[in-house]
């Protein structure tokens, strides 16, 4: 997405369409799972479907996915008045609010290793507020860097909001959840939150101006249309893995892993677009690391505990089931 508006794109309401827009791509794999299913469908058995999602699922759907279309645009605001490593680093802030409402939403429960691990991950986006004008990009006022700022931390609370949000609907749905059902739900979330955004982009006659901005982007009008293709594409992928992970694990190991992005965007974007990499940022990049391995290692530590209580539960009731019970022998007289 900062390629887009680093080579020449400014319509902000067209990024937040792109983080969703690509929703159709899914088609592709309910399509397999469908013919895969009557394949193996028994003659006796009733038609499959191709949809399962009820109604009640459905309406919780478009409501996250309206709440995903704000995200969108908060995030791509933000994404154009910051550097990559800088809104990335705030993002990682996701990660406490993650925690917070999956606590009040789901009850998750929290070891002293993922506790460590949102303390450290909230200082490290914390540090940056320290020094923000350092990196601000030219031409930019102090209140657009700072709008930029703000909107990017609303983006991290708001989604942080959202994955719990999702994993309380997979628990309240009247309808067993499968893997198929999943992607039902992400076309669904998808759907309105592009239908949210390109409302914005139809307000903001981004429709019009779209085929002149190619014209004069620095990379090439073609160039223009494949980056907007290929980033609509990636981001179905990441939204797709994030809630299928809440559907595997939980919403606070979604917000983990999203959050183990960080140092990869961090290394690419000074790589690629020549960012700075102040002491701000290396101190808030040390803290988010010792939190991802903070977290792993609890849940490493805590995998190995539950393992070894269930193999002595095991023993204890393998004994109990070769120990005769005495008080049902029945003594038998001499004859």
């Amino acid at each position: 997405m900062r390629l887009y508006f680093i080579h020449g794109g400014k319509r902000v309401w067209l990024s937040s369409m792109l983080e969703t827009g690509g929703w159709p791509v899914i088609l592709v794999p309910i399509a397999i799972a469908y013919y895969h299913r009557r394949k193996n469908q028994a003659p006796t058995e009733r038609p499959t479907k191709l949809f399962f999602m009820k109604l009640p699922l459905f309406v919780a759907s478009a409501v996250i996915g309206v709440l995903t279309g704000l995200d969108d645009y908060l995030y791509a605001y933000g994404v154009q008045r910051l550097p990559v490593s800088t809104s990335a680093l705030i993002i990682a802030a996701q990660l406490a609010f993650t925690a917070l409402f999956a606590f009040i939403l789901v009850k998750q429960k929290f070891t002293s290793y993922s506790i460590n691990a949102v303390v450290l991950l909230t200082v490290g986006a914390a540090v940056l507020g320290l020094n923000t004008s350092s990196d601000r990009p030219k031409g930019e006022s102090n209140a657009q860097y700072m709008l930029g700022f703000v909107m990017t931390v609303a983006a991290a609370a708001l989604y942080g909001f959202v994955l719990p949000l999702v994993e309380l609907m997979y628990k309240k749905a009247k309808q067993n959840i499968t893997y198929a059902l999943v992607l039902e739900i992400q076309m669904v979330m998808s759907l309105f939150a592009t239908i949210f955004c390109t409302v914005g982009m139809l307000v903001n006659n981004d429709f019009k101006v779209i085929p002149r901005e190619a014209r004069k982007f620095e990379l090439g009008e073609t160039t223009y249309y494949v980056v907007l293709v290929v980033s609509a594409i990636v981001w179905q992928a990441f939204f797709l893995g994030a809630i299928g992970l809440i559907f595997c694990a939980s919403s606070l190991l979604s917000g983990i892993v999203i959050a183990v992005l960080l140092p990869v965007t961090e290394i690419f974007a000074v790589i690629f677009y020549h960012e700075k990499f102040q002491a701000e940022k290396g101190v808030s990049l040390a803290l988010s690391l010792w939190g991802f391995v903070s977290y792993f290692y609890g849940e490493i530590k805590h995998n190995k505990q539950s393992k070894q209580e269930e193999a002595v539960k095991e023993k204890e009731n393998n004994k109990e089931g070769c120990t005769p019970d005495v008080e049902n022998l029945q003594t038998v007289p001499n004859p």
